[in-house]
C-alpha cells in the first residue's frame, strides 16, 4: 500500500501497524469508523484486507484530511471522510467497528511547539473521558471498539471504560524489549458483554537488537511503503 505523507513533522509508526494486526485478530465487517485517522493508514489497511468493511473516518488536521483523501484514492478504497473533530460528530451513524490511534500523551509530558505534532500527540485534545463517551454513543449494541494508548494510563481506561459501561474483552501490552516495561497497550472492548478480560502474551519489538520475528511479520503483512512530500 502506497501511503503518502508530510514531508517533515508528525508521521505514522510502528504503533499504527501493530493496532492493524490486532485489529484483523476481530476479522472486521460492518461499518468502521477509524478515529482521527491521520494519513489513513490503519482504517484503509483493514478495508483493503477485510471487503466486507464499509471504511469511515474523522479527521481535524487539514494536512492530513488531504493526504487520506489521496491515500485511499491512490490505494482505491471507498473512503467516506468527516472533517472536523470527532466530538462534534453527528451521533446519528451507528458503527460495528471503531478504531484509533489516538492523541495519548499526558498533559505533564513536555509538548512540542508544531501545532500538528499537538494535536497528534497529547490527550488533552482528546480527553479520555470524552473520548470513550463518544464511542459508547457511536457504537451499536455488542459492536467492538479497539484502539491503543500509552500503557503507563491502563488503569484510568478500564475506570473509563465502565463509566461508559463498556467492558475490555482482549489487552495485549507492548514492550519494546523484553526486560522493558510496556510502553503500548492495545485494547479490545464492547458494549453488552459479560465475558472475562483476556490478557494476551506480551508483545516484544526487539530481541536484542534485532527486530522481534513477530513485527518483522505485521510489516510485511502490512506491506506499506511510504512516500513523504509536500502538497
Amino acid at each position: 500500500m502506497l501511503l503518502y505523507q508530510p514531508q517533515s513533522g508528525y508521521c505514522y509508526n510502528s504503533d499504527s501497524l501493530f493496532l492493524y494486526d490486532f485489529i484483523t485478530s476481530f476479522k472486521p465487517r460492518g461499518k468502521m469508523l477509524d478515529v482521527g485517522a491521520g494519513c489513513g493508514i490503519i482504517g484503509l489497511l483493514c478495508a483493503r484486507d477485510y471487503k466486507n468493511v464499509e471504511l469511515e473516518a474523522v479527521e481535524k488536521q487539514k494536512i492530513f484530511i488531504e493526504f487520506s483523501k489521496i491515500n485511499a484514492r491512490v490505494n482505491k478504497i471507498n473512503y467516506n471522510l468527516f472533517e472536523g473533530d470527532f466530538l462534534d460528530l453527528c451521533e446519528d451513524n451507528k458503527y460495528d467497528y471503531i478504531v484509533s490511534n489516538p492523541p495519548f500523551y499526558p498533559d505533564g509530558a513536555t509538548k512540542s511547539e508544531d501545532e500538528i505534532l499537538k494535536n497528534a500527540r497529547y490527550n488533552s485534545n482528546l480527553p479520555l473521558k470524552d473520548f470513550f463517551k463518544k464511542v459508547s454513543r457511536l457504537l451499536n449494541p455488542h459492536s467492538h471498539f479497539i484502539f491503543c494508548y500509552d500503557a503507563s494510563q491502563f488503569g484510568e481506561i478500564c475506570s473509563e471504560l465502565a463509566n461508559v459501561k463498556m467492558k475490555i474483552l482482549d489487552v495485549v501490552f507492548v514492550h519494546s524489549k523484553v526486560d522493558r516495561v510496556a510502553s503500548l497497550v492495545m485494547i479490545h472492548a464492547r458494549n453488552g458483554s459479560k465475558s472475562l478480560m483476556k490478557v494476551w502474551a506480551p508483545f516484544i519489538g526487539f530481541k536484542g537488537n534485532e527486530i522481534s520475528q513477530k513485527a518483522q511479520d505485521i510489516y510485511k503483512k502490512a506491506n506499506t511503503q511510504s512516500i513523504k512530500c509536500q502538497l
